[in-house]
């Protein structure tokens, strides 16, 4: 793959808990830049999200990191960071960007030589945001995103989307003009295999006592177990709280 971009994979979320179809999403995004025959995904980044989002049911970060590390134990590409989720307050998702970016840039300009020509090397990895499908309907709900960071995470960094069940990203870059506007930063990946594990039903599962057996990593369960997460109290953790991207921009704007 001599020539091409070297690029790395950043996915962020709660991840709560860490499922089979969050890894996948890696491999099938991998697998779809190489084919455009442009790209080499020299890594990929896990970042959950910190607890301060305010979602209902979200475990403690140190759980949910714990768990991500022990699901990605087999990895020889992915990693999990934990620099968003110890953020004293909720980090806008360009923000989380810009610091990966300039943890990668920085260390790569230190494991190679200067340029013997003098000019900087225009080889530093790119970096792109790995989502869902669902990701891109976020832009929609009123106060979540700033529009200068849509701008900053589609047109600077760019988008690897990879779709799930029903959902049509195309109709949501269809009906936003700033999405539209970035269409060629957007790359759409068709997963043919069908899986619709869900974070939710899982969540649900488990407090019902119900068996999640081939739907996480049994390492992950094990945790899980251990630790006696997903309960019937744990699920009202921040109920009739707003999230906090909402709180947050309406004291910006």
């Amino acid at each position: 793959m001599a020539g091409r971009i070297p690029l790395v994979l950043l996915a962020c979320g709660s991840f709560n808990p860490i499922t089979h179809q969050h890894m996948r999403l890696f491999e099938l995004a991998r697998d779809h830049m190489h084919q455009t025959g442009l790209y080499r995904v020299v890594g990929g980044i896990v970042s959950p999200v910190g607890d301060s989002y305010g979602k209902q049911g979200l475990v403690a970060s140190e759980h949910r990191l714990a768990m991500a590390r022990l699901a990605l134990q087999s990895s020889d590409w992915v990693s999990v960071d934990d620099w968003e989720s110890q953020q004293v307050d909720w980090t806008e998702t360009a923000v989380t960007m810009r610091y990966h970016y300039g943890r990668i840039a920085a260390q790569y300009h230190h494991s190679k030589a200067p340029p013997t020509n003098g000019r900087p090397s225009s080889d530093v990895p790119q970096l792109k945001l790995l989502c869902g499908a669902d990701f891109l309907d976020t832009f929609k709900v009123p106060g979540l995103w700033r529009d200068d960071h849509v701008e900053e995470v589609v047109g600077r960094f760019g988008l690897v989307c990879v779709s799930r069940g029903s959902l049509q990203p195309d109709r949501a870059i269809h009906e936003s003009d700033l999405l539209s506007r970035h269409r060629q930063s957007i790359f759409l990946v068709r997963e043919w295999v069908h899986n619709e594990i869900s974070a939710t039903e899982i969540r649900r599962a488990l407090r019902r006592g119900h068996s999640v057996k081939y739907l996480l990593p049994d390492s992950v369960i094990d945790y899980i177990r251990e630790h006696n997460l997903y309960t019937q109290d744990s699920e009202m953790k921040n109920k009739d709280i707003k999230l906090r991207p909402l709180t947050k921009q309406a004291i910006q704007d």
